[in-house]
């Protein structure tokens, strides 16, 4: 296994994935969730891979196919009123495909996106996850992270 920045041949495996997530948010919060739609059209999602400011790492396997992708986004608040100009890079959205979990993939992808990081001067890896997805969020906790806010609703 290899992890990559990706290109544009991997759009295809990554739409797959991302559907892939799409159903898991579907699933635990259909009131919120569509079924069996795209996150993002070819052409935005072809400006993501092709934006620095918005890395996407892939993990491909021996045959470059995609197990893996974690998109993310670089940001800084400089002279904010209120915020530190910290730099952080912010976990988008990290999936591994549903047929590869076990393997260690997703944290080979955590890890290298951490590096990453490291190597932009990041201060902190940021990230949201459902709380109706309870694989990712005891992944996540595996992984060292802690919860920094917590969204709330009351559905009305």
């Amino acid at each position: 296994m290899k992890i990559r920045r990706a290109i544009q041949k991997d759009m295809n495996g990554i739409n797959k994935l991302l559907l892939q997530v799409l159903m898991v948010h579907h699933n635990g919060r259909p009131d919120l969730f569509k079924a069996n739609v795209k996150k993002y059209t070819d052409e935005e999602l072809a400006c993501i891979i092709a934006d620095d400011t918005k890395p996407i790492f892939v993990a491909v396997d021996e045959h470059d196919e995609v197990l893996g992708y974690a998109f993310c986004i670089l940001q800084q608040y400089v002279d904010n009123n209120i915020l530190t100009d910290i730099k952080t890079l912010y976990i988008d959205d990290l999936c591994v495909d549903e047929e590869k979990r076990g393997m260690h993939i997703g944290k080979q992808l955590y890890d290298y996106v951490l590096a990453f990081a490291k190597e932009q001067a990041c201060y902190n890896v940021t990230l949201n996850v459902w709380s109706c997805n309870e694989g990712a969020m005891k992944f996540y906790e595996k992984c060292g992270l802690i919860p920094q806010k917590i969204g709330m609703e009351k559905i009305l």
